[in-house]
């Protein structure tokens, strides 16, 4: 009987592992997926989509070593400053802390508008910080440094 308990245990606990490694499974592949989304509503200057993608506590480090919130941001998409050509992000590592998840990595874009660095290509790294608001993943900060300028 006690052999069959612990057996019945073991099986359990591994049900359990399994099933809590597969909902992460899933959680990095939404983090994922809005990072996609992210990016795709930057190189369109879609507010209306980043509207939904960043919370409205939304702080940023820019490349620029600026320090804005989300309205800052959306002022400079909307006046044509912040804008790219292209934009390509890699992310290497995703860490889960229950409704939070730390997302860094490295981009490559090439700046457009009235950027400083319009017509130019950047490597940068990344660190973003997402948390789980309203029933979605919101960035709710996020750094960004220029690591090589190129062309």
């Amino acid at each position: 009987m006690i052999k069959t308990m612990a057996v019945l245990c073991m099986i359990m606990m591994t049900a359990l592992l399994v099933s809590a490694q597969n909902k992460n499974r899933r959680v990095e592949e939404e983090i994922r997926q809005v990072n996609a989304e992210e990016v795709e509503g930057l190189l369109r200057n879609d507010v209306r989509a980043l509207e939904q993608i960043w919370s409205n506590d939304l702080v940023v480090t820019n490349p620029l070593n600026k320090f804005v919130n989300k309205q800052e941001v959306f002022k400079l998409i909307e006046s044509g400053t912040l804008a790219f050509t292209s934009y390509e992000r890699h992310i290497e590592y995703v860490h889960l802390y229950r409704n939070m998840a730390v997302v860094a990595g490295s981009e490559t874009v090439i700046w457009a508008g009235k950027m400083p660095n319009a017509g130019k290509t950047s490597l940068l790294r990344f660190t973003g910080i997402w948390a789980r608001q309203n029933g979605r993943w919101q960035q709710v900060a996020r750094h960004a440094n220029i690591v090589s300028l190129k062309g």
